[in-house]
């Protein structure tokens, strides 16, 4: 029996300046994920889109950090979906900013811990989002949810992440662009860190079943965090954090069908998608279509897509 996917729509656009992200889950609506992934046997099952009640105020040290209280609520209720999606099915979490993670990956670590299963996190993205909201420069806190994670401290603001994840149990994949402190701070940790350099010079294959036979070895549930921004920019424009030099189409695709054929995968975020930067639903539609090679669609059965 294949795993029933479960659909959780996030409309999160507070993790960053850009207003835009909170149109992401109606956008992998209309562009077919739920069929997809029927057409793939795949019972699905859509919970609808998340909302938070008013949040209760709260405050941080650094001035720059803003929609504090909305991030915290939004954490608070994805992970508690979460947590109930994964007792059902293999969750996707539809963004939304990236600050979703902060939530979904905390509902599926209560989940692992529950089964008392080691959790890995395989970041998809150009960015470490390393920082907490203490080192923060921008205030935009989508670029801390690998922070709290790995339970570094600064947090104060939101529920304790529960067991969190050691860093040697993280892979940062396809980054691209680190911020200073970011990059001294990963430095102290013994994370598998695997920017494009070194996915230029070992190919896009060898590191990742290198970090795939460590959740093999330790019988660990896999989840999944892919950034629009994992793409390059010139295939994948819907998204507001572009940095040149990503992973190309058949890149992308590549990972996917790994990912796949190990079977470790238990939960996926889908993240920083801006329908209103996107050029007549390119990205939207490249996403769905990754998720269908993470899901089992093979290279010879990809239907031919007409932009135009």
């Amino acid at each position: 029996m294949k795993p029933t996917c479960i659909l959780i729509g996030a409309p999160i656009d507070t993790g960053q300046k850009r207003a835009g992200c909170l149109m992401g889950p109606a956008a992998y609506r209309v562009a077919g994920l739920a069929q997809s992934l029927v057409e793939l046997g795949h019972p699905v099952e859509d919970w609808g889109d998340l909302s938070i009640p008013v949040p209760d105020p709260v405050s941080s040290p650094n001035p720059v950090v803003h929609h504090l209280a909305e991030t915290v609520a939004w954490t608070r209720a994805l992970a508690e979906q979460g947590r109930h999606a994964m007792q059902k099915g293999f969750p996707i979490f539809m963004g939304g900013d990236h600050s979703l993670s902060l939530g979904s990956v905390a509902g599926v670590a209560a989940h692992a811990e529950q089964i008392g299963r080691p959790l890995f996190v395989l970041w998809l993205d150009a960015h470490s989002d390393y920082h907490t909201p203490l080192t923060t420069q921008s205030g935009n806190l989508h670029g801390t949810p690998v922070a709290y994670i790995a339970g570094r401290p600064g947090f104060d603001a939101f529920p304790p992440f529960p067991a969190p994840v050691p860093t040697r149990r993280i892979c940062l994949y396809g980054i691209r662009s680190v911020d200073a402190p970011e990059h001294e701070a990963l430095l102290q940790t013994d994370m598998t860190v695997c920017d494009m350099r070194v996915l230029d010079e070992r190919g896009i294959v060898a590191p990742l079943r290198e970090f795939l036979d460590k959740v093999r070895a330790e019988n660990g549930l896999l989840h999944v965090s892919l950034d629009v921004d994992f793409l390059d920019p010139g295939i994948a424009p819907a998204v507001g954090t572009t940095v040149p030099g990503g992973t190309t189409f058949r890149e992308a695709h590549l990972v996917m069908e790994h990912l796949h054929e190990s079977g470790l995968v238990t939960s996926l975020d889908l993240v920083e998608l801006n329908p209103f930067l996107d050029e007549r639903g390119k990205t939207a539609k490249l996403m769905v279509e990754l998720v269908g090679s993470l899901m089992g669609r093979k290279v010879f059965d990809r239907p031919t897509r007409s932009f135009g």
